[in-house]
């Protein structure tokens, strides 16, 4: 697999190419692709695609936030291919639906679907080989924002009981802030330890927030 990162500006979020290319000799074929939350479509994105003569096969989107989406609109524009999330349609286009523990084969590659409420209440992560790709409900240092303390308790959930239990030398690609491994993301997440601290302290946050 290769990877490309953009970073999209508008929002200050990343957008992954996927392609599969099976080494040298590959090159006279074109490589499976996949896009991962196009948060813009610019020329530099469209480049690498053409460029590399790579046969892009679908969107992945990690939850319908507008500025992991907004480069849909032109992307469609340029390529008819299909859109895939947990939200059945994103920015008027209908999508292909994914729910937790779908095992999607795209071309030659293979996505584990892994839902995560809590941030939004589409959230997934998507884990292609040994990468996840985790939009928002992991960034750097930082797990989703959320609205409501039980959102955050059904983010907590989801992240220890379908992302925590996996390997930990798995890679993070998040949406915001540079990529890390999951056992980093487990030991070192500020945002882990603030949860943790308020579920065992709940008193001392309240007394706080006067």
């Amino acid at each position: 697999m290769k990877l490309h990162h953009r970073y999209c500006t508008p929002g200050f979020d990343n957008c992954y190419l996927l392609a599969n290319e099976q080494g040298e000799d590959a090159s006279e074929a074109s490589a499976d692709a996949i896009l991962i939350d196009p948060g813009s479509m610019d020329g530099g994105l469209l480049s690498t695609i053409e460029n590399n003569n790579y046969r892009l096969l679908a969107v992945l989107l990690t939850h319908d936030h507008k500025n992991h989406v907004r480069g849909i609109i032109t992307l469609k524009k340029i390529y008819d291919i299909p859109i895939y999330a947990i939200n059945p349609g994103v920015l008027g286009f209908k999508t292909n639906l994914v729910k937790d523990g779908d095992r999607l084969s795209i071309g030659s590659i293979t996505i584990d679907v892994l839902h995560v409420p809590g941030h939004s209440s589409d959230s997934a992560i998507y884990l292609i080989d040994n990468m996840l790709f985790s939009g928002d409900a992991i960034t750097a240092g930082l797990i989703g924002s959320t609205i409501s303390s039980y959102s955050a308790a059904i983010e907590m959930t989801s992240l220890q009981s379908k992302i925590f239990s996996l390997p930990k030398n798995l890679d993070v690609f998040p949406g915001h802030g540079p990529p890390s491994s999951l056992e980093a993301a487990q030991r070192f997440n500020a945002g882990i330890a603030a949860f943790e601290e308020k579920r065992r302290f709940p008193q001392r946050h309240l007394q706080q927030s006067y």
